[in-house]
């Protein structure tokens, strides 16, 4: 006997909007970066996406109060380097925002696989994890201007 199971992909493309000010992310341009096959439900996907914006945001609400005041309407319109015809903070938001939802997502998956073998797969991604959160922490620390590393003499 064999046994087929087929995990569709997504029906249509689906956005998730934004405050107005940072950009809008592409859930399919998130699953695609992260290479997160139709395992990971859409709706699993824009659980750990708006989690990962909302982390990012209020990270970022200061820095955006100030480039309001400074007269920019968007993260977009804020004078920066232009790579691929987008502002590379945009670039930099986004492997944020999919950093974060990434780290989230595989932490979810280690619950899922209790056997020996999921234990063993869930090991393997730890490093993923702490390599999301840096990867995410570092992008923000751009965006700010802040370097990588704090170092402090005691």
């Amino acid at each position: 006997m064999s046994g087929f199971i087929a995990n569709g992909g997504s029906a249509a493309p689906f956005v998730l909007v934004n405050d107005g000010w940072f950009p809008d992310i592409d859930a399919d341009h998130l699953r695609a970066a992260l290479r997160l096959d139709s395992s990971i439900t859409d709706a699993r996907l824009e659980v750990a996406a708006v989690n990962a914006i909302i982390s990012v945001n209020r990270e970022l609400a200061t820095y955006k109060s100030g480039e309001q005041a400074n007269g920019h309407a968007a993260l977009v319109d804020v004078p920066a380097v232009t790579i691929k015809g987008e502002s590379e903070l945009v670039h930099l938001y986004r492997r944020a925002v999919y950093c974060t939802a990434g780290a989230e997502l595989a932490e979810r998956y280690r619950s899922y696989d209790a056997t020996a073998a999921g234990n063993q797969r869930a090991d393997d991604l730890s490093p993923s994890i702490d390599e999301y959160r840096r990867d995410a922490r570092w992008a923000i620390r751009d965006v700010l201007g802040n370097a990588h590393t704090t170092v402090e003499l005691i």
